[in-house]
């Protein structure tokens, strides 16, 4: 048995023009791609099921004439397939044409914004800085206190953040002097206040 070449070239110029307009960012190309390609498979299920024979009926048809049904089920389920899928493509189609006024396929904004920050060598915001010095602690010993598998700061990390907690404790400190030595200052202006109108009293008597 030989395959017919005229569907082997039909079914191949159908799949790869419908990968061609898959590529496109237009959904409705898009959808005419998804079509195309689902045929083009379908054909070669045909291709593959061998020649056209008589109806697989027991009892009248004998068993080397019957064709092989179970290709045309499965090319049966894949139409149904993909007339569920362009249905939901037209769908979406529609309502990017309703609210953009096109049907192109728009760039995720995250992964653009992730795009920049690589062409321009930034971090991102959400990136920390200080689990970039830390190293696996391999002692899993009671006295370093190591647990396998968990990621232990370095001395830089432990360090920088020492650093910063001192100088949170001494923000703090100064704060506490600066709230003591203005309440200091509110008490001076009250006895000052109440001995000038004592002596405004004495001076009017």
């Amino acid at each position: 048995m030989s395959p017919n070449i005229v569907l082997l070239v039909t079914a191949g110029i159908l799949i790869a023009a419908g990968i061609y307009l898959m590529l496109e960012r237009s959904l409705t190309r898009i959808l005419v791609g998804v079509v195309m390609t689902s045929n083009g498979v379908n054909m070669l299920f045909l291709v593959a099921s061998g020649p056209a024979k008589e109806a697989p009926i027991i009892d009248l048809v004998p068993a080397g004439d019957m064709s092989d049904s179970l290709p045309q089920a499965m090319v049966l389920t894949a139409i149904v397939i993909t007339l569920g899928t362009a249905a939901f493509m037209l769908t979406v189609a529609y309502r990017s044409f309703q609210l953009n006024g096109h049907d192109e396929a728009q760039d995720d904004v995250e992964d653009n914004r992730i795009i920049r920050l690589a062409e321009a060598d930034e971090a991102s915001q959400s990136y920390d800085e200080s689990e970039e010095g830390a190293v696996p602690d391999e002692d899993d010993g009671p006295d370093d206190g190591g647990v396998p598998g968990v990621v232990q700061d370095s001395e830089a990390a432990r360090e920088a953040r020492r650093v910063d907690d001192e100088a949170a404790d001494d923000e703090a400190a100064d704060d506490e002097v600066a709230d003591d030595e203005m309440t200091d200052d509110e008490m001076t202006d009250e006895g000052t206040g109440v001995a000038k109108s004592e002596a405004e009293q004495e001076e009017r008597t």
